[in-house]
């Protein structure tokens, strides 16, 4: 799907309440990015008090961090690309059960301005959020430069948990 551009204030706004969501209910966030090489993590963490909700942060940039630190399986990655609805869905379910989080975002993506192909086009980003029973996930193609493509991604990823909390 095709989603607007997102402002810093729309990330500001969605970390307020992902931080006060999490606070009261006692629970922690962690992250597994690729493309955006951890600024999901950053935005939260720019929040004073973040460490009484934001547990840690993992930049699972090339295939084989996402294998080494997530446990995303080889073939997994093989069959479906990174970029995928698959291996977004282990990411997220990776993190939290590598780290004492509640919940997790993932994000793995191709920001540009090269390594797009015809099947997963410059601006295609796939997301996984996991929690307390649930994992899901969710597909966008942001237009834009590489800059853009990100900023919109950590502003969807955020958006999204705010939803699922």
């Amino acid at each position: 799907m095709s989603v607007r551009p997102y402002s810093r204030c729309s990330i500001e706004a969605s970390v307020a309440a992902i931080a006060d969501t999490l606070e009261a209910r006692r629970q922690w966030l962690c992250t597994a990015e690729s493309c955006t090489g951890g600024a999901i993590a950053v935005a939260c963490t720019d929040r004073a008090g973040s460490s009484a909700w934001f547990e840690r942060a993992m930049v699972t940039y090339s295939n084989a961090a996402k294998q080494d630190m997530l446990g995303v399986d080889a073939a997994l990655i093989a069959r479906h690309g990174a970029v995928s609805e698959a291996v977004v869905r282990a990411m997220a379910e990776g993190a939290r059960r590598r780290c004492p989080a509640d919940w997790s975002i993932a994000v793995s993506g191709v920001a540009g301005p090269s390594g797009g192909t015809p099947d997963k086009p410059v601006g295609t980003v796939w997301f996984g959020w996991s929690g307390p029973g649930m994992c899901d996930a969710a597909c966008c193609h942001f237009d834009g430069d590489r800059q853009a493509v990100r900023l919109s991604s950590v502003a969807y990823g955020l958006a999204g948990l705010l939803a699922r909390l």
